[in-house]
C-alpha cells in the first residue's frame, strides 16, 4: 500500500509580481494571473503567499518502459527502450485528449508513484533504458521537475525526451530545452481556429517553438499531427502546413501523422481512415519532405524509413517492431546517403513491449 502522496511545495520559476499584486506565470503563453491560493489553468502551478510553487515535483502518474518509437521518435536511437512517465494536469484543453484521465486530473489520486530525479535516473540505468521520456501529460508544466530529472540522467549518460505540445514562452524555452536531447512536438493543426476552439490555445507560439528547436538548439526534433476527420485533415490545410514545414523546418525533420479515435469530449467523430493518413503522407512527401510517417494504424510502408536518395528500405517497422536494418555509419547501406537523426551502429532490440514499473515502495 503506497502512502497518500501530498502535493509538493517546490519553488516554481518563470513568474513575476504585477503592479496590482497578482502573480503572473511566465512559463506558458496563457500568462495566468493568480491571487493567493489560486492555481493556473494547468492545475499544478499554484500561488502560495508571494511565490509560485510546483505542486507535482517528485510525483508521477506512473512509470512504464516503452519502445522509443512509441513517443513517436523514429530517428532517435531506434529499437531502444525508454523509461516514460508523466505527472498530472496540462496547459492545453484539448477536447480530443487521449490521455485525459492524466492530463485533466484534478485529484492527487492520479499521482500514484513518487520518485526523486536521482531515483528515476538510477531506475533507467538499472532497467537498461537509453533514455527517459517526459510524456502522458505535458512536461512544460512540470519544467522544474523535468530539468532536475534530465540533469540526473545526464550524469549517468542517459538521454532525455520531451513529448510536448510546444506551448511554452520565449522566456522559458531556452533553459527548458537546453536540458533535453530530443523532442516530439504535437502540431495539432495548422489553423488558429482549431487551436482556439478545440484546445483553448493559439497556433503561433507552437510554430515559434518549432522554429526555435530546429534552428537554435541541438535537440533532435520530430513532429506529430493527430488527424481528426473533418477538423484538420483537409488537403488544403495539409498543403499549407507542409509548405510552411518545408520552408521553416527543412526537409529532414520527421513528421508523423497518427490516427484519431473517439475520446474524452470528442466522441462524435469516427476513427481516422488509414487512407486519410496515407493521403496526408503523400501530400507532404510531394513538397520534398524526406521522412513522413503514419501511426496508430498497421502500415508497414508508412511506418518504415526509406532512403531519400535511392529509395532503399532503411529501417523496416511493423508497429513498434523493427525488421530489416540497412543503415551503416548513419547512412544508407546502398548509396551512402546520410540519414538525419541519432543512430547507433546496432539497432536496439526492445521490440514492442510495454512494461509498467513501480518506483515507490
Amino acid at each position: 500500500m503506497v502512502a497518500e502522496l501530498k502535493q509538493s511545495d517546490y519553488p516554481g520559476r518563470w513568474w513575476m509580481i504585477l503592479p496590482d499584486g497578482r502573480i503572473e506565470c511566465r512559463l506558458c503563453p496563457r500568462f495566468c494571473k493568480l491571487n493567493d491560493g489560486q492555481r493556473g489553468f494547468c492545475f499544478v502551478r499554484q500561488r502560495v503567499g508571494d511565490r509560485m510553487v510546483l505542486t507535482t515535483h517528485g510525483r508521477s502518474s506512473g512509470f512504464s518502459v516503452d519502445p522509443i518509437e512509441k513517443k513517436p521518435l523514429n530517428h532517435f536511437l531506434p529499437g531502444t527502450s525508454v523509461l516514460s512517465f508523466g505527472t498530472a494536469g496540462c496547459n492545453l484543453g484539448c477536447r480530443f485528449c487521449q490521455n485525459w484521465d492524466i492530463s485533466k486530473a484534478r485529484k492527487w489520486d492520479k499521482l500514484a508513484d513518487a520518485a526523486s530525479p536521482e531515483q528515476i535516473a538510477l531506475a533507467a540505468e538499472r532497467l537498461g533504458c537509453r533514455s527517459v521520456a517526459f510524456t502522458y501529460n505535458d512536461p512544460v508544466i512540470f519544467a522544474e521537475y523535468a530539468i532536475d530529472v534530465a540533469d540526473a540522467c545526464r550524469e549517468r549518460g542517459i538521454k532525455t525526451v520531451a513529448v510536448t505540445a510546444g506551448y511554452i514562452t520565449a522566456d522559458a524555452r531556452p533553459e527548458f530545452y537546453q536540458h533535453m536531447d530530443a523532442a516530439n512536438v504535437d502540431l495539432k493543426a495548422f489553423t488558429d481556429a482549431f487551436y482556439h476552439r478545440l484546445c483553448f490555445a493559439q497556433l503561433g507560439p507552437v510554430l515559434d517553438a518549432l522554429k526555435y528547436l530546429r534552428h537554435e538548439t541541438n535537440v533532435w526534433l520530430e513532429v506529430t499531427t493527430l488527424l481528426i476527420p473533418g477538423e484538420n485533415d483537409s488537403d488544403e490545410e495539409l498543403h499549407r502546413a507542409s509548405e510552411w514545414f518545408a520552408e521553416n523546418l527543412g526537409r529532414d525533420v520527421p513528421w508523423h501523422f497518427t490516427a484519431f479515435h473517439p475520446d474524452f469530449k470528442m466522441l462524435d467523430k469516427p476513427h481516422t481512415p488509414a487512407a486519410t493518413l496515407a493521403g496526408a503522407r503523400e501530400i507532404v512527401r510531394s513538397k520534398g519532405l524526406h521522412y513522413v510517417y503514419t501511426g496508430n494504424v498497421h502500415d508497414a510502408e508508412g511506418g518504415s524509413t526509406w532512403c531519400p536518395a535511392c529509395g532503399e528500405l532503411l529501417i523496416e517497422r511493423d508497429w513498434y517492431e523493427l525488421g530489416e536494418w540497412n543503415l551503416e555509419n548513419g547512412g544508407c547501406r546502398s548509396c551512402g546517403y546520410k540519414i538525419a537523426g541519432q543512430f547507433e551502429e546496432q539497432r536496439g532490440d526492445w521490440g514492442r513491449r510495454k512494461a509498467p514499473v513501480r518506483l515507490a515502495v
